[in-house]
């Protein structure tokens, strides 16, 4: 039972990057999923989740407009599409099953000139 997250990396600011979520050992396709992040020195905060058939989404403030986040149940994958990207984005990203309480290890995205 795991979540692994991948695709994350150094952009330059207004890049983008595409977040993966790989789960195995579960139903994926039973559990509204969600992605968070943290920065260093701050909490971990929600940046988006979506139901469990992917008709239902919610974003942070911040990230509304820039930032969307799908699912394939048949690839048991859940992604972050991240466009123009600001250096207030760096942190790490970790996804999560809701319910479950299952989180990924998480990737790190900076963004940097």
């Amino acid at each position: 039972v795991q979540l692994v997250e991948s695709g994350g990396g150094l952009v330059q600011p207004g890049g983008s990057l595409r977040l993966s979520c790989a789960a195995s050992g579960f139903t994926f396709s039973s559990y509204g999923m969600s992605w968070y992040r943290q920065a260093p020195g701050k909490e971990r905060e929600l940046v988006a989740g979506i139901s469990t058939g992917g008709s239902s989404r919610n974003y942070a403030d911040s990230v509304k407009g820039r930032f969307t986040i799908s699912r394939d149940n048949a690839k048991n994958t859940v992604y972050l599409q991240m466009n123009s990207l600001k250096p207030e984005d760096t942190a790490g990203y970790f996804c999560y099953a809701r319910r479950r309480n299952l989180w990924g290890q998480g990737t790190q995205v900076t963004v940097s000139s």
